[in-house]
Order: structure tokens, then sequence, then C-alpha cells
């Protein structure tokens, strides 16, 4: 309303001009005075009926110049920027504004405030706006017939829609509630020093803290303590390569090129500090240097790969940290991935791009997804937490800080979006206990099994009828394999207790080993067209060929 519509007129007012003043009155739409009220506040019985219809229509939507806003999981009340026009595409408006088609939009909100102190409409912060009747303008002058007339049809037009409102809104509690007998009422307040859910029983508690599940206010998840505390533990990791390159010409060309990714502080001995992070990572890389939280660097070399799971364990002489490094860092706690479950919180923190850590926020998507990453299948954590590149050797956390995964690989498609995937941490423990426990050897010191490899992969097996494993080529003369008894097309599948799907997996146990060790290797061997289980005892020797294993 505006403030004229109060004003006295100062001058003499003529028998005509009151009448059409009463002809103006009797002109104005009811739906008019409707809009006038529906502004911060209105009736008990407007506000409730408002609510419900929203409600009842799937999403909470506010009064007129309020609008809830969805961001994530959790609700919001809003009120639209100033000088909004909520009819316009992409903002938000009320929904009982559409019905009425707002039809005084030139209204504004002062002028609705104007009214509402006039009238004796009054907020309570926490409580529902109540309407008083009776209420008159401060300094306007009872003499006037014209202003009774106007004020008269007003209430009497506010009296009729609240009555219409309240016996709507009655019908629609009953029908509703007989449908949905157990349902626990829930309305939204607005006004005071902040937005309000208030349920039932009278209890409120700040929107900008609470979320809305099935009916219930749960409290909205903030991930700043688990990052604070896991941080610590992640590092960041710059990979240097040298490429060698021939010309048309057969000249041979060197040139560096670098890379980087993401680790773990898994564990601390006497002597060095361990980290996890993707064999992808590390692989061939010389050298490789690892940034801190605090921002220092120190160089590390590798202690442990294997290829098929797309683990490496690199470590870094204690003696190269410095003791105020090692007081702000820590080492990561593993937790157990076959317990989470879909639709679980996680969080990716990763070097991406090499920018320096950063950290993302999604779900647990699917478990156990098998994926063709390269040539071979891996079974993984699927989220839609970003994993981009550089983030390759961080964590996977669930909310309460410790490791689910290690991040491993984003589909990446101009049609995909949301689909990242990590080493379920349960799968990769064993493994990571194991290369932690190796050895770090020189290539004279290494073992050596003297073959020429050859991966039989799922497809091939099934195309021959043959066991997954590795294929023996050709044999070394002289070589341990030879002494021991192995023979050309023997398939490998087992190196002591570690099951072999491929060459460079091979290679990488062999190697593990120190020359002189005595190890078993489990093969299938045919004989007359059918494959057989041999279990051959090995000794490693320290005679390296080329191209062999």
């Amino acid at each position: 309303m505006s403030d004229e519509f109060f004003e006295e007129d100062k001058t003499e007012e003529a028998a005509d001009g009151n009448s059409r003043e009463a002809e103006e009155i009797n002109e104005t739409p009811v739906n008019s005075n409707i809009e006038e009220q529906t502004g911060e506040s209105g009736t008990a019985a407007y506000d409730a009926a408002e609510y419900n219809a929203a409600a009842y229509d799937g999403a909470a939507r506010s009064a007129d110049i309020y609008s809830t806003e969805a961001e994530g999981s959790i609700y919001r009340l809003s009120k639209p920027a100033e000088g909004e026009n909520g009819n316009e595409p992409g903002s938000s408006y009320s929904f009982w504004a559409e019905q009425v088609q707002n039809t005084g939009a030139g209204q504004t909100y002062e002028n609705y405030q104007q009214f509402k102190e006039n009238s004796g409409f009054t907020a309570q912060n926490g409580a529902y706006y109540q309407g008083t009747q009776g209420g008159n303008p401060e300094g306007q002058n009872k003499k006037k017939d014209g202003f009774f007339k106007k004020a008269g049809k007003f209430v009497a037009a506010a009296v009729a829609f609240g009555l219409i409102a309240g016996l709507a809104f009655t019908g629609f509690n009953e029908a509703y509630y007989k449908v949905n007998p157990n349902a626990a009422p829930i309305y939204f307040n607005i006004g005071g020093d902040g937005d309000f859910l208030i349920n039932s029983n009278g209890q409120s508690k700040l929107l900008s803290s609470t979320a809305i599940t099935d009916g219930k206010i749960a409290p909205k998840t903030d991930v700043t303590d688990v990052i604070d505390r896991t941080m610590p533990s992640i590092v960041q990791i710059t990979t240097t390569y040298n490429q060698v390159y021939n010309d048309w010409f057969g000249q041979e060309y060197n040139e560096e090129s670098q890379g980087g990714g993401s680790g773990i502080i898994v564990g601390k001995n006497e002597k060095e500090l361990l980290i996890a992070t993707n064999n992808h990572v590390v692989e061939g890389a010389d050298p490789i240097k690892v940034k801190f939280i605090d921002g220092t660097e120190a160089e590390a070399i590798i202690k442990g790969t294997d290829s098929v799971a797309d683990i490496a364990v690199i470590s870094i002489d204690l003696t190269k940290i410095k003791s105020s490094t090692m007081d702000k860092i820590s080492i990561a706690k593993l937790g157990d991935s076959n317990s989470i479950k879909v639709g679980e919180m996680a969080i990716a923190i990763g070097n991406a791009l090499g920018y320096g850590q950063s950290t993302t926020v999604g779900y647990i998507s699917a478990k156990d997804r098998e994926v063709q990453v390269d040539d071979k299948k891996m079974v993984l954590l699927q989220t839609d937490a970003a994993i981009n590149p550089g983030n390759s050797g961080g964590a996977l956390l669930n909310l309460k800080g410790e490791v689910i995964g290690i991040n491993t690989v984003k589909y990446s498609s101009s049609e995909v979006e949301g689909m990242g995937f990590a080493i379920p941490i349960s799968r990769a423990t064993p493994i990571i206990d194991e290369l932690m426990s190796r050895e770090i050897l020189t290539e004279n010191e290494k073992g050596y099994l003297g073959v020429y490899p050859q991966d039989v992969t799922e497809d091939v097996a099934k195309m021959y009828n043959w066991p997954v494993g590795v294929f023996v080529k050709e044999i070394i003369s002289g070589g341990s394999a030879d002494k021991a008894g192995i023979v050309a097309g023997d398939i490998i599948t087992k190196i002591n207790d570690t099951e072999i799907t491929a060459s460079t997996q091979l290679k990488e146990k062999v190697n593990s080993y120190r020359a002189g060790t005595k190890i078993t290797v489990t093969l299938m061997r045919n004989v007359n067209g059918k494959f057989t289980e041999k279990t051959i005892a090995v000794t490693l020797t320290s005679n390296p060929q080329t191209n062999t294993r």
C-alpha cells in the first residue's frame, strides 16, 4: 500500500470527490488487498495455508518477498536481491504470488511496512505473525468519512480472505493427516536475527546450520575439522622423467619432463618415512621430490611397486627431513573400505593440476566397480568427488578422517561428469604392508628369473582356454629358471603367495628379492592338452640379461 492511502487531504474535500473515492474503493479487486498483505508477514492462517500448500507440492517455499533456495541438501530461506523481479525467468518467487498474479507489483516493501505498523500487524521472532484489530495510523484524523469507508472495505476484504484461507487450510490439514496420521508438521518462520525452522514441539534452529531429512532436522555436515586433522598426512609429489627421442637421421636426444601427483604418509621406522602413492605417479621417475604441509621438500626413492594394483611405496631418509617438519606432519589413519555404504560422504584430497593440496567433497557412488585401466581390470570405489590430474595417489576420506581409498583414475569424457575412482584401502593395505617391508636394492643386488615373458590376459585366456598369468616364451640358458626346471610354455600364476597376472608384476616381485633368495613359483604346465598345476622352488641369480625378467 502506498502512504497516500492514509494521507489526509489538506484541502477542503468536495462532495463529488468523496463520490469518486468511494467508486475507486468499490473497484479495487480483492486480490490487490490480498497482495498488499503478503510481505514479510501476514495472518497466521494465511502463512500456514501458504506454507502447507507449498510443502504439499514437494518443496518448502516462502511468503512473497522470501523464497526457499536449495544449496546441496541444505535448504535456507533467502530474501531476493534488491530490485529483483520475482516473475523474471531464473529468479525465485512465491507460490501464492504466482496464484494471485501479483497485481500490486508497484507496491514496495517500505510501503508494506508502513501499512503493517499502521494496521497493527506485528512480527515476533520465533513465533507466528499475529494480526491485531483496531490499530489506528499515527497522525490520522478520524473526522474524515472517506478514510473509514476505505479502511472498512479493506478490513472486510482482509477478514474475508482470512476466513477463506482458514477454511482451505483446515480442509487441507484434515485431508493430509487422514492420509499421513503420524506426520509431524514443520513450519517456516521468517524474521528476527536469523531464519528459523520450527517444528511442532516449538523447537527452533537456524536454517544456515540445518538440513531437512525425512521431516527431521539434521546437522549440517562441516568437513573443515576432518581436513585440518588429515592434511598433515598428505604430501605433494613432483617427478622428473628423462625421455629419449630419435630424429630422422637416428640422432638420439634426451629431454626432461615433469609430472605431479599426491601421496599419503602411511608409516615411519628408525630410518625412513614411508609414503603410499600410485605406481603410475612414480614409475620410471628420477628424481622424486616430496613437499610437506609446511612447504619444505625432500627427495624420495622407490621402495616397492605393484603395477597391477597401481600401488607404490616411496621412502625418505629421516636425516633429510627437518625436525620442525616432523613435528607438523602425521601418519594417516587407514580405515575399512569394506564397511562403507553407497551414499556416504567422501572427501578427496590431492595435488590437483600441480597447484598444491586441494579438497573436493562428494559421495560414494558405487562399490566394487570393475574398471578397465589400460591393459588391466581393477576393482575400485566410485565417487563423484572430483578427482583431477595430480590427485592420483591422494586420499579418499570418510567423515572420521580415515583413508578409505587411494585416488587413482577419473573417467574422462565430454558426455560424463562426476566419475572418479579410488583403490579400496582394504584391498590396498596388504600390498602397502608388503611394499613397506621390502629391502631397497641396487640393480646388481636384485634377483632375476631369466625368462622372456608374455601376458595371458583374460581375453586371451578365454580365447584359448588357458589360465590367466604370464606365459614363458623362452628360457635363458643357465639362468635361475632354467636351473630350477621351468620350461617354455609354462604359465606362471604365483610367486610365493602373490598372484601374478602380468609380466611387469612378475619383474617387480622377483626384483624385490635379493639375489640368492629362494622363492616358490607356482605355474600351470600343459600336459597332453590339459593344464596341470606345479610348484617349483627357484633360487634367484644375479646375472641380469637384456629383456629378461
